[in-house]
């Protein structure tokens, strides 16, 4: 087998399907690149056993063949070089030859045979959705994902797809971030749960873009493909929580209020918060917010006063500032608006404009209990 390939392209398609590969696998071929060579088309796929990602790259060839070559080997090359041809040639003695303009590398290849096999995805539902669609709900919801291992469901993204809309749901039991699209929708209603890593791959990869991304899924697998590249991955097993269940419905304490305003503010107040409960104290009444924290073992303490517009009756309530940070931080409205009922129950953070025609985002931030 031999090819020819633009060095640039090639590390530029690479570097994308190298974020598959883990820093530490049980199985050394994993540890490789699948290149799969047919004429002029060249497929290089990565994988980690529950992800596979492959690209078809156009080289210039008249030959067939399949090898596993090391990654971490091939990319580190690939970046010394500047944009040139480079020429690939497989050997007898089990090496693969790699001809610049200045020098030739040699890397010893594995078996292509012993590389796992991209699982088949049988009898599955699809649809499709805009690259950069896809990207910005994946953004919107992964940060609220958990890390618990005891409660792998949460760990995950919800996809939640009917005729009437697409949801994406993460939740970790202190945050919930809801985002929807209604002016997308699904031939027919599947749900399913998104391990985080190939979401970050996604994301990584169609943010900006313009390309149609068709999601194929059944029970255990989905796949995603788009241009030159497909994302197979195994599901997440399990029910999702009820998260319906967890939005207050009646909130009749309405706050409006400078998103960059009210985040620098709890960003400063929060330093001075207790460093384990991270709390800060919100207190409004008529137009002022009030915002403090207080570190009784330290004596450190924060007080500041914003001006906000609230429909509502005056109350106290706190949170973990953390939580309340990363959801301002996620947002990218001008304004937004926390609904809130009583000081135990959770508080409905929502953008007050910036978003497009049937675009939804719910975020969920549970209070703690004040210690008056």
């Amino acid at each position: 087998m031999k090819f020819i390939v633009s060095s640039s392209y090639l590390l530029k398609q690479l570097q994308v399907l190298g974020g598959v590969i883990n820093n530490s696998n049980t199985l050394p071929i994993l540890d490789n690149f699948l290149f799969e060579l047919n004429a002029e088309k060249l497929t290089v796929s990565a994988s980690d056993l529950e992800t596979t990602m492959s690209a078809v790259l156009d080289v210039e060839s008249d030959t067939e063949g399949s090898i596993a070559v090391p990654a971490r080997l091939l990319l580190d090359i690939l970046k010394t070089f500047p944009e040139q041809p480079l020429t690939f040639v497989m050997e007898d003695n089990n090496t693969i030859e790699i001809s610049s303009n200045h020098g030739k590398y040699a890397l010893a290849y594995a078996d292509a045979s012993e590389f796992p096999k991209t699982v088949e995805l049988t009898d599955p539902s699809s649809t499709s959705i805009a690259g950069d669609v896809l990207a910005t709900a994946i953004a919107k919801t992964i940060f609220a994902a958990g890390n618990d291992d005891l409660r792998p469901v949460m760990s995950g993204v919800f996809f939640q797809f009917s005729p009437e809309n697409l949801t994406f749901v993460a939740t970790d039991a202190h945050k919930l971030v809801k985002y929807q699209r209604t002016d997308l929708s699904a031939s027919e209603v599947a749900e399913f749960i998104m391990p985080k890593k190939p979401l970050n791959l996604l994301k990584g990869i169609l943010g900006g873009s313009e390309t149609e991304v068709t999601v194929e899924y059944n029970e255990s697998n989905a796949k995603f493909t788009f241009d030159n590249v497909e994302l197979v991955c195994r599901l997440i097993d399990g029910k999702y929580p009820n998260y319906e269940a967890v939005i207050p419905k009646e909130n009749p304490n309405k706050l409006n209020i400078d998103r960059t305003q009210f985040l620098n503010s709890a960003r400063r107040v929060s330093i001075f918060s207790n460093k384990t409960t991270h709390q800060i104290r919100l207190k409004i009444a008529g137009a002022e917010l009030n915002i403090s924290a207080e570190d009784i073992d330290y004596s450190n303490k924060a007080e500041e006063r914003l001006t906000c517009e609230y429909q509502g009756d005056d109350m106290q309530i706190g949170f973990n500032s953390r939580f309340l940070i990363e959801m301002l931080n996620n947002l990218t409205s001008d304004d937004v608006s926390l609904e809130m009922s009583l000081p135990n129950r959770a508080g409905i953070l929502t953008p007050a404009d910036g978003l497009d025609e049937g675009e939804y985002i719910t975020m969920l931030v549970m209070p703690v209990m004040l210690n008056n």
